[in-house]
């Protein structure tokens, strides 16, 4: 009589998830920055002048880094799925994935609408005429403000709700991370910089999840 395989252990990884998402919080802020200087907002925007060589390769330099936060914060995502295990609720679960997966999309999409704006093809040493500069400034500003945040918001209350019903968050965390959600749903879009708060929580998040798996590991051998 074959015996059975004892039950696998669901995927822990508290201090990968950890770093993940400091590095996913590190390159977003730094994108965001960076094309809200590069590519300024509003009326005041000026599009008849030639670009600042230095400004536009910063911006370059930060757009090319957003594929790598995409893929930080997917791995910082599943790896703290995968450490809730068996005690997700399947709801929650999947508002907490859906959510990641679109805002993911979106930043990449705001991200390719950013570089068209310098990629369109315009007399050498001059801005992008202004219909064209207008139009990919704002959909850039609408997929990454108007939508990937919202999304993030999302993110951040359905992560902040597991965490407080798992008991592995602390309720400090939990009351950030809604508000957090209000400032991205209904304050970000019409309050330049606001955005900012989201990778500053995950960065706070990834902080405290790497702290406390240092804190297990430590305690691990005297139990």
């Amino acid at each position: 009589m074959q015996t059975p395989a004892p039950p696998r252990e669901p995927l822990q990884t508290p201090r990968a998830a950890g770093v993940a998402g400091i590095v996913f919080a590190l390159l977003l802020a730094a994108a965001m920055v960076l094309i809200r200087l590069g590519i300024p907002q509003g009326a005041d925007a000026v599009s008849d002048q030639a670009v600042d060589p230095t400004r536009r390769s910063a911006v370059r330099a930060a757009l090319a880094l957003v594929p790598f936060a995409g893929i930080c914060f997917l791995w910082f995502a599943g790896a703290v799925r995968a450490h809730v295990g068996e005690g997700e609720d399947r709801f929650l679960a999947t508002v907490f994935l859906g959510s990641g997966l679109i805002f993911t999309a979106m930043m990449f999409g705001g991200a390719a609408a950013a570089a068209a704006v310098f990629d369109t093809a315009h007399p050498a040493g001059t801005s992008p005429s202004r219909p064209t500069w207008d139009f990919g400034q704002h959909l850039a500003y609408t997929l990454l403000i108007g939508y990937a945040m919202r999304m993030a918001a999302v993110f951040a209350s359905s992560t902040s709700v597991i965490g407080h019903r798992l008991g592995i968050m602390p309720r400090w965390l939990t009351v950030l991370g809604l508000l957090v959600a209000l400032v991205l749903l209904f304050v970000s879009p019409s309050v330049p910089w606001a955005e900012l708060v989201f990778p500053a929580w995950s960065l706070l998040l990834s902080v405290h999840i790497v702290v406390v798996s240092f804190r297990r590991a430590a305690a691990a051998p005297a139990s």
